[in-house]
């Protein structure tokens, strides 16, 4: 009986092999057009992950006084959030689990009425690099039949939840027929996903964890997990963030959390950012469905 081979670690890898792990979900073509739309310099695309209690409920966790931070995302968080973007006119996108939607229908009714985007963040803020191919198929297919059920309108994007992206998370994007993800970090402007070296056709709307509040404020009380940035040092990085994206006529994306940012000593972080936009000419403020859909029609 011949005895199994053991696993090679990473540096003894024939070339093939990590080549093939590097190229199986990669960058291609970017979209960057020479305008956005009515001629502005400037896109502005925020978003909001409304975990609520799903970032419990995902572990197994059982934790009442967690839960109850989730329900403040609700409660608190999103209402908060929807008057100041009502007070300046701007459109937002809200990545949305499943089990959040079910929980609380009327609130993801409510933003869809107000002109804001739904888009797909899983289940139940599952983690998809551990999952099988047949299990992630199944909870991404139900989590966009359900938010559709819900607000009357079929989602176009994903975000997957902890930005966690597995080897087969494309591939079940591109069966949905998907617009676009916005997971990922190999670029600061939009470009296409290449899934083995060819093209997709969904576009890339980056992220990154320098422009996410929950890297500066998050906090868990039983772990090590315990950053804290003051909000003015905040307000100053995301400021630089979209000063840079304006000077290159790119995109200033944002990402946020209803249960993070919407503390009164936080919320007027994203005030702050929206003024300091507005005061510049020509920006475009609009959902990411929105900016993922101009980029890849008016890019060269």
């Amino acid at each position: 009986m011949d005895e199994q081979r053991p696993a090679l670690e990473p540096w003894q890898w024939p070339e093939e092999q990590w080549r093939k792990i590097v190229g199986h979900v990669r960058a291609g073509q970017p979209y960057r057009p020479k305008a956005w739309k009515d001629g502005a310099r400037c896109a502005v695309a925020l978003s909001f992950d409304s975990d609520h209690e799903t970032n419990e409920l995902r572990d197994g966790g059982k934790s009442i006084g967690r839960l109850c931070w989730g329900q403040y995302g609700n409660r608190v968080g999103v209402p908060r959030i929807e008057k100041l973007l009502a007070k300046y006119d701007v459109k937002a996108t809200f990545y949305v689990p499943a089990v959040a939607a079910l929980l609380y229908p009327d609130e993801q009714r409510r933003l869809v009425k107000e002109g804001h985007e739904i888009g797909i963040h899983g289940w139940i803020h599952e983690l998809n690099s551990v999952l099988p191919y047949e299990a992630e198929r199944d909870l991404m297919m139900r989590a966009a039949d359900t938010l559709e059920r819900i607000t009357g309108t079929r989602p176009v994007g994903l975000r997957t939840p902890s930005w966690d992206f597995s080897p087969n998370t494309l591939a079940i994007e591109k069966e949905l027929g998907l617009l676009y993800d916005s997971s990922l970090m190999s670029d600061e402007d939009c470009y296409e996903l290449l899934l083995d070296g060819k093209p997709t056709g969904i576009v890339e709307l980056p992220v990154e964890w320098v422009r996410d509040d929950a890297v500066y404020f998050m906090m868990h009380r039983f772990s090590s997990l315990r950053p804290y940035t003051p909000p003015h040092d905040v307000v100053e990085i995301f400021r630089r963030e979209f000063d840079a994206a304006y000077e290159e006529g790119g995109i200033f994306q944002l990402t946020m959390h209803p249960h993070i940012i919407g503390y009164r000593s936080r919320i007027w972080i994203v005030e702050e950012l929206i003024r300091h936009a507005r005061a510049r000419p020509d920006v475009w403020f609009a959902t990411h469905a929105e900016v993922a859909a101009w980029a890849k029609a008016h890019s060269a």
